[in-house]
This record gives C-alpha cells, sequence and structure tokens, in this order.
C-alpha cells in the first residue's frame, strides 16, 4: 500500500471531523434535556425557553440556532410532529388565468385532465393534453386571450406557444404559495420546519417536527385566507324568495316534519302561516330550526349536518331561476360553528357587487394582530391601506344607515358580522370578532400579515408520528443496534481470530464515519435509517471477509502472512470483487434515493454512506491495523484453530444439481405467481390510497368488533391488531378524495366517535386527536394519501425496480464483457423479487405482523435486489479470475470451483447480514418489521439463488462449447 503515512494522515483528520460535527448533536441534546426539565412538559414553555437562547453563544462560540442547524436531525418518525405534502390547486390557477371562464371546451378539459391524468403525470401537462382534445384555442379572448394576460398572449398564438406562458404564470403562483405559507410557518413557533418545492409539480412538502397541535396546523396550512367583507341582507329582504324556494321543493323533495320555531312577527315572512301548520310538507323551511330575528344578520339557524342538503337547494339552477331582480347578486354563505354548540350553525344571505363579488377583499390589510374586544373576547385588528380605507368609510357608511351588518367572510366561512351603530368608520382600521379562542386569533393574524394563498391548498399527502411513538422507535431502534452490532462483532473474532478484532476496530471507526457524516451533510436520521445503518454493519464486513478469505488462499498457496496480505489488497486479489459487488448495491442505493420520498430516502442516505465508509475502513482502516500488527512481528492468522479447516478442499457439483435447482425454482415462482393472481398483495395507502391510523387503547379490543363499528361510521374499515393486542391499525378511504380543511378533522372526530365506547370515558376528543409528550392512549401515528399521490408512488415504485435491473444489466455486461453474465444476474434477481411478492401474498393473512406492500416494502426489494447482486458478482468476479489464469479447458469445472472458493465468503456474509436483520426483526419495533422480514426472506432467497440459479443461468446461456473456447483463448494469452 502506497503513501500509507499519507493515507494514515487523512484517516485522523478525517476522524476528528467526524468527531467534531457529532458534538454538535450532543450538545443540542442536552440543550433539549434541560429545557425539558425546565418546562416540566409544558411543550409552549420549552419552546420559549429554547427560542430565548437561539442567539446565545452555547458551544465553541457557536449560537444554539447554528449547534441545531449542525446536528444530525431526527426524522418524524423519531422526533414526533408532522409531515405533508400539499398540492397547489393548479386548476383553480387555470381559472384565475382564464378571468374565471365559462367557456364549455375549457371548462370540460378542466375536468377532464383530472379525470384523465396518469401517475407521475402533471396536472397542467394533463389539461394541456385535454384541451388539445376539446379543440380548446388557449389563446382565445374568453380563455387566456383575456385582459390580464393580453400583455403575453396574443390572438394568433398557437396552443403550443400559449403553453409555455401558461406554465411560467402557474409556477409563479405555486412559488407565490410557497412563500405565503413559509411566513405562516415560521411565525407558527416550531422548533426546525422543513418547507420546500417538489419539482414543477405544484407540491410543496412541510416538515413540523415536534408539532403536536395536528388539527389546528393542518387547518393553518390549507386555508386560502380568502377575506372578504360583505353587506347582509335582512329577513325581510328575503324572506319572500325563501317562501318560493320551500314551495316550489314541495314539489319535487321528500316530506319532513317541521322543526319547532319560536312565533315572531316575521314568522310570517316564512310560512304560509303563523302556527306553522302547513310545514308538516317542508323539505327547506322544516330544517330550519329557528329564524333570523328581526334586525338580525343571518335569515335561520340550521342543523349543521343538514348544510349539505340546503346547499344543494340553493345551488339548483331551477330554485335560482326564482331569484327577483333585486336579489339576482345574492351569496348565500354559513357562519362559523361554536364549539360550545358544534351541531348548528346559521345562514347568511350576503350582497355582492354587479359582479356577484365582495365590495371589498382583504387584499387591502396591510397589518394584522391579535387582540381582545371590549367585551375581553378574543379578536383580530387590522389596518387598511388608502383605498382600502376609501371603500371601507363607504360601506360603513351605507350599513349604518341601512340598519343591516357587514359579513365578515374568510375562505366562504362568515366570522362574524356587526352592525355598524355610529356612522361610517373612518381611518380603516376595523375589528374582527366572534367566536374566537386565543388561538384562531392569533393564527388569523398571522394568515392576514403573511397574505393570501393564490389557490386552494390540499394535503394529498400527510404522516402524523406522536412523540412517544419516536421515543419508543429511538429505543426500539438502538436496542437492535446494539445487538445486531455485538453479534457481529464476536463472529469475527470466533471465525477470524485476531485479524477478525482487527476488522472489528475498523467497523467501530465505520460507525463513527457514518454518523459523522451523516452529521456533516445535515442528514436527517430515521427508523429506516437506523435500519439501513444497522444493515451496513452487517454488510460491512464483507469487505474484510472477501479480503481475508483471499489471503487465507494465498497462505494455503505457500505464501507468507506478508505476501499474502499485500497480495489480497491487491486488484487482482480482491479489490476488484469489492468494487463490483459494492457497485451493485449502491446503484439500487442512488435509485432508491431518486424516486423514494421520507423515511425511505433516509434509508438510502445511510446505506450509500454505509457502503463508502464502509469500502474505506475495510480498504484502508484495516489494512493500517494489520500492517501495525505485521510490524510488531505478531503472529496473524486469518482464521482460529476451530475454524482453520471450515470450507477447506470442497469440491460441490453445484451444476451438477442445476436441474433439481431449476425445478424447486420453477415450482416456487409458479406458485408465487399463482398467489398473486389469485390472492393478490395487502397494498398499503402508499398504493391505492387512504387513511391509516395507530390507534392505542387502555386494555385489549377485538379487531372483528371494531372493524364492524367503525363500518356503521365509514362505510368501509378495517382494523388489524398491531404489536400488542391493545393496539390497532386503521385503514379507510372514507372522504379520501375530498378537498377542504376541515375534512381531516371531520374524519377524526368521526373515527373518535367510532372508537369511544373502547376508549377511557375521561379521554376527550383533544387527547385522543392531537400529540402531546407522553401520549400513551388514542392516535399514535396517522398518514392520508390521495388517489394522485398513490399513482405517483406506484409509477415511481415500478420505474424503481425496472430501473434498477436495467443499469445493473448494462453494468455487469460491460464489466464482464459478456451480456450472459448481466442476463443471468437479472433474472436470478427477478427470481428472488417474485418470490419474496409470492411470499408476501400467501402470507400476508396468517403471519402476525404488518406485511403491507409500501414504499418501505419498495426499499426492501431495492435492497435485496443490491444484496443478490453482491453474492452473485463475487462468485462471477472467480469465474472470470479463473479464465484469466486456471489453464483448464473445463468450463463447467472452472465455473463449479469458482462457486467452491467463495462459498466461504457467501455463507459468511450471509451469515452476519442475518444475525443483524433477526436482531433488527425483533427488536426493531412494530412499524418496521415487515420491512426488515421482505429483506431477511430475499437474503435468504438471494444467497440461494447466486449458488444455483445465477451461475448455472450464466453456464447454460454461454455454453460449454463457448466456455471451453473462452478459456483456450485466455490460456492462449
Amino acid at each position: 500500500m502506497q503513501n500509507r503515512g499519507l493515507i494514515k494522515f487523512f484517516a485522523i483528520i478525517f476522524a476528528l471531523v467526524c468527531v467534531y460535527q457529532l458534538s454538535f448533536t450532543f450538545v443540542a441534546n442536552s440543550i433539549v434535556s434541560d429545557a425539558k426539565a425546565f418546562a416540566k412538559g409544558d411543550a409552549a414553555k420549552e419552546l420559549r425557553y429554547l427560542d430565548s437562547i437561539g442567539k446565545e453563544e452555547v458551544y465553541l462560540g457557536h449560537t444554539y440556532k447554528e449547534v441545531t442547524n449542525n446536528q444530525i436531525n431526527k426524522g418524524l418518525d423519531l422526533e414526533g410532529g408532522l409531515n405533508v405534502i400539499l398540492q397547489i390547486s393548479v386548476k383553480d390557477v387555470l381559472k384565475g388565468l382564464a378571468n374565471d371562464s365559462k367557456n364549455p371546451a375549457f371548462l370540460k378539459a378542466l375536468a377532464d385532465a383530472k379525470a384523465n391524468q396518469q401517475g407521475n403525470q402533471d396536472y397542467i401537462d394533463a389539461f394541456f393534453e385535454a384541451a388539445n382534445a376539446a379543440n380548446v384555442k388557449l389563446a382565445a379572448a374568453d380563455v387566456f386571450g383575456n385582459r390580464n394576460l393580453d400583455e403575453v398572449i396574443k390572438f394568433d398564438m398557437t396552443n403550443k406557444q400559449v403553453e409555455p406562458i401558461i406554465k411560467q404564470k402557474v409556477q409563479e403562483s405555486v412559488e407565490s404559495a410557497f412563500k405565503v405559507l413559509r411566513e405562516r410557518i415560521d411565525k407558527f413557533g416550531v422548533t426546525q420546519p422543513n418547507i420546500q418545492l417538489l419539482g414543477n409539480s405544484g407540491r410543496i412538502l412541510v416538515e413540523l417536527p415536534g408539532a403536536k397541535d395536528v388539527d389546528r396546523i393542518k387547518k393553518l396550512l390549507q386555508s386560502t385566507a380568502q377575506l372578504e367583507f360583505w353587506e347582509t341582507y335582512k329577513i325581510e329582504e328575503v324572506g319572500q324568495y325563501l317562501m318560493s324556494v320551500e314551495d316550489a321543493l314541495k314539489k319535487t323533495e321528500v316530506a319532513v316534519k317541521a322543526a319547532p320555531t319560536k312565533t315572531t312577527g316575521i314568522d310570517s315572512l316564512l310560512t304560509d302561516k303563523a302556527d306553522t301548520t302547513a310545514a308538516n310538507n317542508s323539505p327547506f323551511l322544516g330544517k330550519m330550526l329557528a329564524p333570523g330575528q328581526q334586525g338580525a344578520p343571518h335569515v335561520g339557524t340550521f342543523a349543521t349536518k343538514d348544510t349539505a342538503v340546503i346547499n344543494g337547494y340553493l345551488k339548483r339552477a331551477d330554485i335560482k331561476a326564482l331569484l327577483p331582480a333585486n336579489l339576482t347578486n345574492i351569496r348565500f354563505a354559513w357562519g362559523k360553528t361554536n364549539e360550545k354548540n358544534p351541531d348548528i350553525t346559521d345562514l347568511y344571505a350576503l350582497k355582492g357587487t354587479r359582479d356577484n363579488v365582495a365590495p371589498l377583499s382583504g387584499g387591502v390589510i396591510v397589518d394584522a394582530k391579535d387582540t381582545f374586544d371590549q367585551l375581553g373576547k378574543p379578536a383580530v385588528s387590522m389596518q387598511m391601506n388608502g383605498n382600502g380605507s376609501r371603500k371601507w368609510e363607504q360601506i360603513t357608511g351605507a350599513v349604518s344607515q341601512q340598519g343591516n351588518a357587514i359579513a365578515i367572510v374568510l375562505d366562504n366561512i362568515v366570522y362574524s358580522a356587526p352592525g355598524v351603530s355610529k356612522g361610517a368608520i373612518t381611518g380603516g382600521q376595523s375589528e374582527i370578532s366572534g367566536n374566537f379562542t386565543i388561538e384562531e386569533t392569533k393564527d388569523l393574524a398571522n394568515i392576514l400579515r403573511a397574505g393570501k394563498l393564490p389557490a386552494a391548498a390540499e394535503i394529498v399527502q400527510s404522516e402524523v408520528v406522536g412523540p412517544s411513538l419516536g421515543q419508543e422507535a429511538i429505543d426500539n431502534g438502538m436496542l437492535s443496534f446494539v445487538i445486531g452490532f455485538a453479534l457481529v462483532l464476536l463472529w469475527m473474532v470466533v471465525y477470524y481470530g485476531k485479524t477478525g478484532f482487527y476488522a472489528n476496530l475498523a467497523l467501530l471507526v465505520n460507525i463513527l464515519f457514518i454518523f459523522g457524516t451523516l452529521a456533516s451533510f445535515g442528514a436527517v436520521l430515521t427508523l429506516p435509517g437506523i435500519a439501513g445503518i444497522v444493515l451496513t454493519i452487517g454488510m460491512a464486513v464483507d469487505a474484510n471477509v472477501i479480503i481475508f478469505e483471499r489471503a487465507k488462499e494465498e497462505l494455503d498457496n505457500g505464501k507468507s502472512v506478508q505476501e499474502a496480505t499485500d497480495y489480497a489488497f491487491t486488484w487482482k486479489g480482491a479489490m476488484s470483487s469489492i468494487i463490483d459487488a459494492n457497485v451493485t448495491t449502491a446503484i439500487t442505493a442512488i435509485i432508491l434515493l431518486v424516486f423514494g420520498t421520507g423515511p425511505i430516502q433516509g434509508f438510502a442516505t445511510t446505506l450509500l454512506i454505509g457502503i463508502f465508509t464502509s469500502v474505506i475502513t475495510a480498504v484502508f482502516v484495516t489494512r493500517m491495523f494489520l500492517d501495525w500488527s505485521l510490524n510488531r512481528n505478531e503472529k496473524l492468522a486469518y482464521s482460529t484453530s476451530l475454524t482453520k479447516t471450515w470450507f477447506k478442499n470442497l469440491n460441490i457439483d453445484f451444476l451438477g444439481k442445476k436441474k433439481i435447482a431449476y425445478i424447486i425454482s420453477g415450482l416456487l415462482v409458479a406458485l408465487s405467481i399463482f398467489s398473486l393472481a389469485t390472492k393478490g398483495l395487502n397494498q398499503g395507502v402508499d398504493f391505492v390510497g387512504g387513511r391509516t391510523y395507530q390507534v392505542r387503547f387502555d386494555k385489549a379490543v377485538s379487531a372483528p368488533e371494531v372493524t364492524a363499528d367503525l363500518v356503521a361510521v365509514f362505510g368501509s374499515a378495517e382494523a388489524k391488531i398491531y404489536g400488542g393486542n391493545n393496539q390497532l391499525k386503521i385503514t379507510t378511504k372514507y372522504k379520501i378524495e375530498d378537498e377542504g380543511e376541515g375534512v381531516d378533522k371531520e374524519v377524526n372526530q368521526k373515527l373518535y366517535e367510532g372508537l369511544k365506547k373502547y376508549l377511557p370515558a375521561d379521554l376527550t376528543y383533544e387527547k385522543f386527536a392531537n400529540l402531546y409528550e407522553g401520549k400513551e392512549i388514542g392516535i399514535l401515528s396517522s398518514a392520508k394519501v390521495t388517489g394522485t399521490i398513490s399513482k405517483d408512488i406506484k409509477t415511481n415504485s415500478l420505474w424503481a425496480v425496472l430501473g434498477s435491473l436495467f443499469v445493473v444489466f448494462v453494468y455487469l455486461m460491460i464489466s464482464f464483457r459478456k451480456w450472459q453474465f448481466g442476463l443471468a444476474a437479472v433474472i436470478a434477481v427477478a427470481h428472488d423479487v417474485i418470490i419474496v411478492l409470492g411470499i408476501f401474498s400467501f402470507f400476508y393473512t396468517i403471519l402476525p405482523f404488518n406485511m403491507e406492500i409500501d414504499q418501505a416494502f419498495i426499499a426492501a426489494i431495492l435492497t435485496v435486489i443490491g444484496y443478490s447482486l453482491n453474492d452473485t458478482v463475487i462468485v462471477f468476479d472467480r469465474v472470470r479470475e479463473y479464465l484469466d489464469y486456471n489453464s483448464s479447458p473445463d468450463f463447467k469445472g472452472l465455473v463449479n470451483k469458482a462457486l467452491n472458493t467463495t462459498l466461504s465468503r457467501t455463507i459468511n456474509t450471509s451469515a452476519t447480514t442475518l444475525v443483524v436483520l433477526v436482531a433488527i426483526f425483533i427488536f426493531g419495533g412494530e412499524t418496521i418489521r415487515g420491512f426488515v422480514f421482505a429483506i431477511l426472506v430475499g437474503i435468504l432467497v438471494g444467497t440461494y439463488s447466486s449458488l444455483f440459479i445465477a451461475t448455472p443461468v450464466m453456464q447454460d446461456t454461454i455454453g460449454e462449447k463457448e466456455g471451453r473456447k473462452m478459456a483456450e483463448f485466455k490460456k492462449e494469452d
């Protein structure tokens, strides 16, 4: 090894840098521990403490904020918190750019785009396809050639010329939404938030580690903040119209029993008779719990559950046709529900302009802050700009004279509707009051300051993890890490003796390098990431095993320990095998990094780092320890007295057994395909869309009973035991495609009601749904994936698997200069993947742990691909070596010899990796058990296939005649 002193110097420097980088993590954790001790469980107090020291120097001249920026960040599955992907409604942006065009072909194209959108296809591209199919002229005056865009779009432009302009405008809207959301999140008070645009898809990723008030945060993220100020109609002005609506509906709707109403002076406007006897056939007014009193800003009060029905009535074309001339610009809106009485809500009649829009929008707001009104109730104070102040003065003056009210409407919800009794309000200073909590006024003021979103933002994918579940994941991950690490260390010493001890020292350095590199890159450590590190430990010994086994062979050939060691570290010795094996594994990890998301990217990142550091430590650090030992004239061996004769002089006829292997494999593949065709796979919400909840109870529950109760609530649902019998994984597709900020909360409330009888009597909805330190009962984690995202994930997963196979085939074909080597490896890997899929298909209803097919499973499959190729490449490298240097023309004999001489390495590497995987499987926790099981099965099958499938297929496709030619040609060389 040349320049050993320089290599030693860089190794020491790298180790010191890693220690320095890791020190930030230890300091940050220590400060957080102090904050928790100070706060005594009060999350807000803990956050204030950390914020207060954010700019203080706490370590080597670095502030606390700088320290946290340099630490290893924990992912949501370890830290707890909220992860969402928001989809900015490109459809709404396009409608806005088209100035709310009523062009039928344009509207059809918008609808068709959503229906026909393919996996991984952006909505805007689907829209352009639909528009071209419907012969929509994009530059038309009633589409995008309107006055808003006439400076950039000319009438004579073709659709192809218009498309890039519209794409740019849409991207500008998405970027505007990104800025608005970032402003909101920065003011919300969450430590280390992460928000990023996801390509040009119109999607925005938001990660909020440590976030706890889930419903509140989701509302904050999704609110478009479309603030408007409307005048209201009085009940006297709309009463006659409501009566005509009632009469029309009596002819088309099923009768309902009228709700009891208080007799007032305006009852004659609402019913045919003041005593309401005619209301026995009352489809509309019969649902009204009470009419609005004279002078009240609302026209009536309804049950919240009836609002959808009332909306349907009022939007019908035949009902709208009944509007008199003086009400053509009317708009109906519901009031904000009162948390103390959420079952009822008020209906308001709003007076629009000639264009049927609000007289004044929230765009005139220049500042807002949370405050308290004259009665001491939470409110929001606002300041308007000059134009807004003048318009506000006109509106308030008119309302003061007319005796009606001003409805303050946020995202089509009336938050309050105050009257104006003291004349016009000047100066543009105003206040919103209503049924607010302090948190709501803080959020509303935040939203108004940050600005409104340019279009609706829908949560298309979300993941919520409680802090207590995160701590469990850390404990389980560390336990599996320690056990797996200890078993590998023990095995290396038992099998290789002193050289195994030096390999263990190199392995310790490898762990330091991995964590130090993670800290240097600012990577996020996830539970699959920990699994990747633990798996790396099992695979890290592979390079040392290859080197040690090669050194043993050279010792058997009569070389000295120094000569055998030197040769093992050469390219002709072990280096070519090590590089080929790790390149194929790295290829699959890179593909996983590109196509994966969230925790799966964490797994790929740690795997890639582990591959790199493992090769470095095995080749350089282990060599330094061995050289140090040899220079001290220590007695060095590559085996112990116990293992010295293991795998020696083997002469197993592997190729002679290929027919039996083909039969066994053919049968397993056929059974797997049959199970996949008939039984299918247990596809998780990643692939089919839906909602999942991990719910823990204070006592054992029956999954079938819970399923029956939830089916009654949701229509379709499934509950399965998840870990202990007091914990369930609940899945439903209820309202998965519905949009709106309140949908998720509605589903959570229904889940709470459906599970209420199984929960402690004192457990409130807030404690059930939201996150807090030490939470043991209720929703511990949840996830949501809409159909659009699930199609993208499925497409990405397919391309990831096929892409890895193709790239590996090309690499092996180039590396071995024979396409048969690449083909044989790909066939063996396909064999492994099909059998793993078949096992998951057949056993998912039998085995007592989660066996869903999700993104984690795809990560497992790609890991299996990489590992199986690793094994196969070692054998192929030895075949290539024998072809280069062996004088025998017996190609079959050369292949058998290659299999026999690499068997020790195959068994050793598989054994150490399997030991680690078993430790993760047993101690790693329920959330990754299925993921680890897939890798476990895959490595067993992959070890078998590298011996009995890949090599025989390679030999069969090359053929004995061609093989003899290859051997003879090499001999002549």
